[in-house]
């Protein structure tokens, strides 16, 4: 009832604002950023005498996404392409990252492992998944709950709401450039517009509007538009996207801390930084002139979409298949074009592979893949379950595998990977690959003080392996620590940042025929090891994600790239490049 009062409030509203726009079609003032302060204080209570009762969200300080949609949805662009804001984000891994069943289970997983900071630990974990609730906890004194407000959808008060919506609206858009790219802007720690007593809450967008549209908007939603065009920049990105977390003792103290994911480090290390942003991939922009709003909304050039395509196009199919159970907000056909359009971007902007040299000599098949990160950041980036691995096989003329490596199973194990088959192991980084259960995998690796692979964030204290690819432009040589790489890569001469080579030496005998080397480069976002590994936990969010994981395994992975050359004997193959 409470939304439908406030849409029949909003239309009530735009109606009576429709001649002021018109009128002022031409009236343009540059939006100033307003003054910001180091720490975010709760907006006056409404009814209070420094200001007006607020008819949309009482003394909150974020609003629901449904209070935005009203404007920001049914928007076509210049192609006939749907390109509403709303829609594009509701199906996206921002909107859905409090219902994301492995976080949940994640944290379900690390209290139980450090019991005596389980409150810090669900406020912590809140900060990126619930980052609404929490910040508007966190002004009030009150740290951030994580299982208090699951199942979503089971209450209607603002926490829940808020809790519900994951990352939203009127969280990035409220974020000032105060501290930006500091390590005091990192895990979480934006900065927040703060108005004075009296005022409205400005919502930061790249573009100037008009007085007309201006007063449209702060009559319908009670908040005030302003161009602030740090909303295009990185750094934004990474108040959230640079996660440090810290291990704990068997006493409980903390005995060391990794950089969980640091991909905006990454891409400042990188040639990207001079050339892309976070939002020109993530963001892709709309070619031509489309409008941002429904609702009296002027053509804009420049406006990009909200889809945030990213990685996890597993957890999108997760989301819809679970939909029920997880209180997905998403239309079905929402979520698979989500998905289908993150499996589109991994498969044309992520990496190509070439064979590059192949020779058949005295019974032996020799040959090179190089493989290529064509991404701004490591690959894989992010939440250190990602992984991706060569999957090569050598066929006879009758097509019959006679050689392969790195072969996917229905359950989502690598045949040969070492920490698939026993989690006190991992495979190590190669240089040249002479047997079948030898796969190259590019993965970071964590390890515990007794530097034993964990994949539990609040027991890792360093990184055993870091092999991950590298961006062009990225010096490994002088990488800080956070992003360094580890192991047996940082010696071998052929993974650079143009990518990495690996030899490959596999017998097919005196009189083999002609032969084909199939090459993929295959990735994963959640690795096998990292889901089995919850099987220990007698708790409903673990068994729960083990569940889903173990009825989709044999879709949790793609192909990156790839490429199939044909080898005739005593013959050498040129290089073949395919995306």
């Amino acid at each position: 009832m409470a939304g439908a009062k406030r849409s029949a409030w909003m239309i009530a509203a735009l109606a009576a604002w429709a001649l002021a726009i018109a009128a002022s079609q031409d009236a343009r003032v540059s939006a100033q950023t307003p003054k910001t302060t180091a720490q975010p204080t709760p907006s006056p209570k409404a009814g209070s005498k420094d200001t007006k009762p607020d008819p949309h969200r009482g003394n909150n300080v974020f609003t629901p996404s449904q209070d935005c949609m009203a404007c920001h949805n049914s928007l076509i662009g210049p192609g006939g392409e749907d390109v509403s804001i709303g829609a594009s984000w509701r199906a996206s891994i921002m909107a859905n990252a409090s219902r994301d069943p492995y976080w949940q289970a994640g944290v379900r997983r690390e209290t139980i492992d450090h019991p005596m900071h389980k409150a810090d630990i669900e406020d912590e974990c809140s900060i990126c998944h619930m980052p609404m609730m929490r910040a508007q906890a966190q002004m009030v004194g009150r740290k951030g709950e994580v299982f208090a407000h699951l199942p979503i959808g089971k209450g209607e008060g603002d926490d829940e709401q808020l809790a519900a919506d994951g990352v939203s609206c009127t969280l990035c858009h409220q974020i000032t450039n105060e501290r930006f790219g500091t390590r005091e802007s990192f895990v979480g720690r934006f900065v927040l517009n703060t108005p004075q007593p009296g005022a409205k809450r400005t919502m930061f967008g790249p573009f100037e509007i008009d007085k007309g549209r201006t007063a449209l908007m702060r009559s319908v939603t009670g908040v005030q538009p302003g161009q602030g065009t740090h909303v295009q920049q990185s750094e934004l990105c990474a108040t959230c996207h640079t996660l440090v977390t810290q291990a704990f003792g068997d006493a409980g103290e903390v005995i060391g801390s990794i950089p969980e994911q640091v991909p905006y480090q990454e891409w400042l290390h990188s040639a990207y930084r001079e050339q892309r942003t976070c939002q020109s991939c993530h963001m892709p922009e709309v070619p031509g002139m489309t409008r941002m709003s429904s609702t009296l909304g002027e053509m804009r050039e420049g406006v990009h979409r909200h889809t945030f395509v990213g990685g996890n196009f597993f957890m999108l199919r997760m989301l819809n298949r679970y939909r029920g159970e997880l209180g997905v907000a998403a239309l079905p056909q929402e979520l698979d074009a989500s998905a289908t359009r993150t499996l589109q971007q991994l498969g044309s902007e992520s990496a190509q592979v070439v064979v590059s040299h192949s020779e058949i000599v005295g019974g032996q098949l020799q040959f090179d893949v190089d493989v290529k990160n064509t991404t701004g950041h490591k690959l894989p980036t992010g939440y250190p379950s990602r992984r991706a691995w060569l999957h090569v096989i050598v066929r006879n003329a009758q097509g019959q595998p006679v050689f392969e490596s790195g072969a996917i199973a229905a359950d989502g194990h690598i045949d040969g990977n070492d920490n698939d088959r026993d989690p006190a192991r991992f495979e190590p980084h190669y240089t040249e690959i002479r047997r079948a259960d030898e796969v190259q995998i590019y993965e970071s690796i964590m390890g515990d003080a007794r530097r034993t692979p964990t994949t539990g964030l609040l027991n890792a204290t360093s990184f055993l392996k870091d092999n991950r690819l590298l961006p062009r432009g990225f010096d490994k040589a002088t990488a800080e620590r956070d992003i360094a790489v580890v192991g047996e890569a940082l010696a071998d001469r052929d993974f650079t940042d143009g990518g990495d080579r690996v030899r490959y030496t596999v017998p097919v005998g005196s009189a083999p025929g002609s032969l084909q080397i199939d090459v993929e480069l295959r990735y994963q976002p959640i690795a096998y090891r990292w889901a089995q590994n919850l099987k220990t936990y007698d708790a409903f969010e673990p068994k729960r994600f083990v569940g889903y994981y173990e009825a989709m395994a044999s879709g949790s992975s793609t192909v990156l790239a790839n490429t199939h050359v044909p080898v005739e004997p005593a013959s050498r193959t040129g290089s073949t490049v395919s995306r």
